[in-house]
């Protein structure tokens, strides 16, 4: 008698634990915790949490509180694989927020279509939504866009025509590399020099004396990891090479700016998140500042906005069903984010257009904005 009330007490505490559970909606986030990308990885925790205390305040997701768990890259490809693993044995996890970098979005694409629930990625690869993955959700806009800015701007206003190309040699660089030589194709130019590297090179020296070798007026570049750009950045300066630059997002970054100072100074870039692009950036950017006392930059912009399009689709949705969830992403139309408005297409890719910014003594002054059919 005595062990049926005690197993009769167990059922009980594990039946109220899986009803308190159930109280919450778990949204995993798949980040660079530690490794050499562990600062920007910080910043994209700042921006989930702090959309998930916003909707939390106001009640939370179909009367339930919103709760996040954070698995670590360990900023690898394999690291990444295994987080999206772990995760996806939670079942209580209905969707995630994935990786900013395209090679590590590229690994896991085979894991995150057997976890078979909606990801939203940060990875501007175009591939990345055309691999067969219907549960891979674009929250910036691709390269395909982000070159043709690049172009345009450097051939009509800069009026440049010898172009260097800078480019990381993993997913992202590569594929940015071939999409920034098509956009220039189309401008009458090829480049005098296309230059590869590897992710987290400590010295740029034969990248530099190439580009000042070449007589190149402008740099462009696809630089995956900040730190890089810093890094190549002081010595591009120290080697007297003084052409124009402009960059992809990660020039735009905290982590660059910080680490290259004046080195960074005249540059351009194209930034998808530009803190006074938009009504919705210039409030996230003042409550972002008197909150964490920094700037902030596209690691948090972006992931603010992955949290915002999902909670939106869960309620539209009125579900947290995984496949109802996708289907509400789909049909999302003109929701504004800080990133621009979102207009999801069949492939999963919500925004087609960046924003032109300078470094003007340290800080990222918005230009123009351009949009791009998709």
């Amino acid at each position: 008698m005595k062990m049926l009330k005690i197993s009769t007490l167990v059922l009980s505490l594990v039946a109220s634990l899986s009803v308190f559970a159930a109280d919450t909606i778990k949204i995993g986030l798949i980040n660079e915790s530690t490794g050499p990308n562990a600062e920007a990885g910080g910043y994209t925790i700042n921006g989930v949490r702090t959309a998930i205390e916003q909707i939390n305040k106001k009640g939370g997701l179909l009367g339930k509180q919103v709760e996040v768990v954070i698995e670590d890259t360990q900023s690898s490809n394999p690291g990444t694989v295994l987080a999206f693993s772990k995760l996806g044995g939670d079942k209580d996890i209905i969707a995630m927020i994935g990786p900013i970098r395209s090679t590590q979005v590229m690994a896991a694409s085979p894991t995150i279509a057997k976890n078979a629930i909606p990801v939203m990625i940060g990875g501007t690869d175009p591939s990345l939504t055309h691999v067969n993955n219907p549960w891979v959700f674009r929250c910036r806009p691709n390269d395909s866009f982000s070159s043709k800015v690049i172009a345009d701007f450097g051939v009509s206003t800069l009026k440049l025509k010898n172009w260097a190309i800078v480019h990381s040699t993993d997913t992202f660089g590569t594929g940015g590399k071939k999409a920034l030589e098509d956009a220039l194709k189309a401008q009458g130019i090829t480049p005098v020099l296309t230059q590869g590297y590897t992710n987290n090179s400590q010295d740029f020296t034969p990248v530099v004396l190439a580009i000042k070798k070449s007589g190149a007026d402008i740099i462009a570049s696809y630089m995956t990891n900040s730190t890089d750009v810093g890094i190549l950045a002081k010595q591009l300066r120290q080697l007297g090479v003084t052409a124009s630059w402009i960059g992809s997002t990660s020039i735009t970054t905290d982590t660059a700016i910080t680490l290259a100072g004046e080195a960074l100074y005249g540059t351009y870039g194209v930034s998808d998140f530009t803190a006074d692009a938009n009504a919705e950036s210039k409030s996230y950017s003042a409550m972002y500042r008197a909150k964490y006392k920094i700037e902030p930059d596209v690691y948090s912009g972006w992931a603010y906005d992955a949290i915002n399009v999902l909670a939106q689709a869960i309620t539209n949705a009125k579900s947290t069903n995984p496949d109802e969830i996708k289907k509400a992403i789909l049909a999302l139309k003109n929701f504004k984010g800080v990133e621009g408005n979102y207009n999801f297409d069949e492939n999963g890719d919500g925004l087609s257009g960046y924003n032109i910014v300078k470094n003007e003594n340290g800080k990222i002054v918005f230009n123009k904005h351009i949009e791009f059919a998709k």
